[in-house]
């Protein structure tokens, strides 16, 4: 199994990020990618990754909640990142237009300079879309033919927004929503839609604890050990083999962060 969403950077993993990854090991996680939302992250994010070589690689980029901070210098830090051996995807990056922590002009302008980057670089993407679908879309396509390959992390969409996403070839990653009898409803008879070979599974730890894990933790933390649980739920879903879903998501994840 592999986690493709670790934002272990969180100041939530502050006393204990060790004991979170031998948790995760333990629990027949093969690795994971930890997420840099900002720049302060994104330089965490390689350091942890560098600290725990061959288990964790990173992002770096700028999500569109911070896209308020966006500028040159940021941008001339973040290619530093990308020059690094951990770094194997830019992002978090892509536009959010629920919560608008950023203006969707300030979001739309570090975007599109993220996806410059990633042509530019040849790297992979680790997309953010909320609520903003057909912008999201409108800018990210032009570029596609000059990226090598991305995941629209966190997959919450609709039937028309996945068809359309996998015929521009991206990956899909899912995480504990699909746990969500409430919530997740869409995300549960979508799931079984995804080709193989574009399904990616994480945990977006330490959001989105999957809602009917038997045993909760008190803190609420949601942690890369509990990827297996997300594992059997997709597993179920899709009529596969528990196993045969962990084998495939890990290798999907592999191939498209170009991973040893």
């Amino acid at each position: 199994m592999f986690d493709i969403g670790v934002n272990l950077t969180s100041s939530q993993f502050a006393r204990d990020r060790a004991q979170v990854i031998e948790r995760s090991k333990k629990a027949g996680i093969n690795g994971m990618l930890i997420t840099g939302t900002n720049l302060c992250s994104s330089q965490q994010a390689q350091q942890l990754a560098n600290d725990y070589s061959n288990y964790c690689w990173s992002t770096a980029g700028v999500h569109p909640h911070d896209a308020c901070h966006w500028s040159k210098e940021i941008e001339q830090h973040i290619r530093h990142l990308i020059n690094l051996p951990q770094v194997v995807a830019i992002g978090e990056c892509g536009l959010d237009f629920n919560r608008n922590f950023s203006t969707p002009e300030q979001q739309e302008k570090a975007f599109t300079a993220q996806l410059m980057l990633a042509a530019e670089f040849k790297m992979p993407l680790f997309l953010h879309c909320r609520d903003a679908y057909p912008k999201f879309i409108k800018l990210l396509a032009p570029w596609l033919s000059d990226i090598p390959a991305a995941v629209v992390h966190c997959f919450t969409g609709n039937q028309a927004e996945l068809e359309h996403y996998l015929s521009l070839d991206l990956f899909i990653g899912i995480t504990g929503w699909i746990c969500d009898e409430r919530r997740g409803v869409e995300l549960r008879r979508l799931v079984s839609l995804i080709p193989d070979d574009k399904l990616l599974l994480e945990t977006d730890a330490p959001y989105l604890l999957p809602r009917d894990l038997p045993i909760k933790p008190i803190s609420r933390r949601n942690e890369p050990c509990y990827l297996p649980h997300i594992v059997e739920h997709v597993a179920m879903l899709r009529n596969i083999d528990v196993k045969y879903c962990a084998q495939i998501t890990q290798a999907n994840a592999y191939r498209l962060f170009k991973l040893a």
